[in-house]
């Protein structure tokens, strides 16, 4: 069955969001890529014959995983703007990569898989237990799950600047609700294990990382303008008003700024489990 948030989820990732990330993905895979490598050296470690990459975004995360192992890898996104995106990069490259434009939470999958992996991918399904279970049909037996997905808001305060200093002017943007679908739908590690247990997952672990990250500081203005809840909320604004949103936001971030360069913590939990 199909609900309004999983039609609100497609047409957000299917519009502004991902229309917004596929305009910026330059600066946003320049911040990631620490992540990034993390889960290259787990699969690395995990020698599998046969990669899920979930929420791929423009195909980074799946790139890399390939060029490090030599090793067929599948990107899934719900997002078309993202796989149309991660398809003309693959183009111009011989790495062993497909790019499957799908819900990962209904994709009829086969245990094709050893490893799935997800850089900030898999916190935004409607339903996660459904999800995680489907998921794991993807498997193969003594399949692995690596996954980083965020912790609370609370501790990425870098992440939640734009919002708080916009909140006067942008007085409708959504609140953050804990364990709902979004940004920080994981962060709870109790909430989380449940999940992956209800869903069969065993040997479920939630290992904390905190990942110094940067970027230019020309950068910064289109990172806050165009991404999470800021963002969205400006999709369709007029240029003054979006003027004047980043006139008022851009100075909160000035303790985060050094020479140049933003410098800000990633707190997030480096999720695994296996079949």
């Amino acid at each position: 069955m199909t609900t309004s948030r999983d039609n609100e989820q497609s047409a957000r990732w299917n519009g502004p969001s991902g229309n917004a990330w596929v305009d910026v993905q330059d600066i946003v895979l320049g911040v990631l890529r620490p992540l990034q490598d993390i889960l290259v050296e787990t699969a690395r470690a995990a020698r599998p014959s046969r990669v899920l990459d979930v929420g791929c975004g423009t195909g980074a995360t799946t790139f890399a995983v390939a060029r490090a192992l030599g090793v067929p890898c599948t990107g899934l996104d719900i997002a078309e703007p993202m796989i149309t995106a991660a398809r003309i990069n693959a183009e111009n490259d011989s790495l062993p990569v497909d790019f499957l434009l799908a819900d990962a939470q209904t994709h009829p999958f086969t245990p094709a898989y050893d490893l799935i992996i997800s850089r900030f991918g898999v916190m935004f399904f409607p339903d996660p237990v459904a999800a995680f279970t489907n998921l794991r049909r993807a498997a193969r037996p003594r399949g692995a799950l690596s996954c980083i997905v965020w912790r609370a808001p609370e501790e990425n305060p870098f992440f939640t600047t734009a919002e708080r200093a916009a909140a006067e002017l942008l007085p409708d943007l959504p609140p953050r609700i804990p364990n709902a679908p979004g940004q920080f739908g994981l962060a709870d590690s109790d909430h989380t294990t449940g999940i992956l247990s209800k869903s069969g997952w065993t040997d479920v672990t939630l290992t904390p990382l905190d990942v110094p990250l940067s970027m230019s500081e020309p950068d910064l203005t289109p990172y806050i303008s165009r991404l999470g809840p800021v963002g969205l909320a400006l999709a369709d604004a007029d240029d003054d008003t979006r003027a004047k949103v980043v006139e008022t936001i851009r100075p909160a971030f000035d303790d985060y700024i050094d020479n140049g360069e933003v410098h800000f913590t990633a707190a997030c939990w480096h999720l695994t489990a296996r079949v």
